[in-house]
């Protein structure tokens, strides 16, 4: 099975990064404006994408605060059964952030395209985490400028 991988040195301590990366109001901020805690749901967290036309739901499988922050998606044709993964080490000038998208099916157009979005998302959770925010990649009826 494929993985996404991306590795990313951000300017910023883990304790500004975690938030981003382990909350509906964190994704807000760099992911997607409709991200939303599910009333009832437990632990878990929808992002909507074009009008809610996509929904992803994840459900938190490690908030190890300051460290890791996994999720498991529950939804979405392609994303279904993925692991979520964003991993802070402490460096001297900030954090190493690994972030891997793990447990895709095959390797597919979607996928390879995930792989491209991922990077660009990657750069608008550094620019919030260093007070730079540029705001999420993903409005809630389009993509950001």
């Amino acid at each position: 099975m494929p993985d996404i991988r991306h590795q990313l040195q951000i300017g910023a301590a883990p304790a500004a990064i975690f938030p981003l990366v382990a909350s509906a109001s964190g994704f807000a901020q760099w992911w997607a404006a409709d991200s939303r805690d599910v009333i009832g749901g437990g632990p878990t967290v929808e992002l909507g994408f074009f009008n809610r036309t996509t929904v992803y739901r994840l459900r938190p499988q490690t908030l190890v605060t300051l460290s890791h922050s996994a999720w498991y998606c529950e939804s979405g044709q392609e994303w279904k059964g993925t692991l979520l993964e964003f991993l802070l080490a402490r460096e001297p000038n900030g954090t190493l952030l690994r972030f891997i998208h793990s447990g895709w099916q095959e390797e597919t157009d979607y996928f390879v395209s995930c792989n491209t979005v991922w990077g660009e998302l990657l750069f608008r959770l550094k620019s919030a985490a260093e007070g730079h925010p540029r705001g999420p990649l993903f409005l809630a009826d389009s993509l950001a400028d």
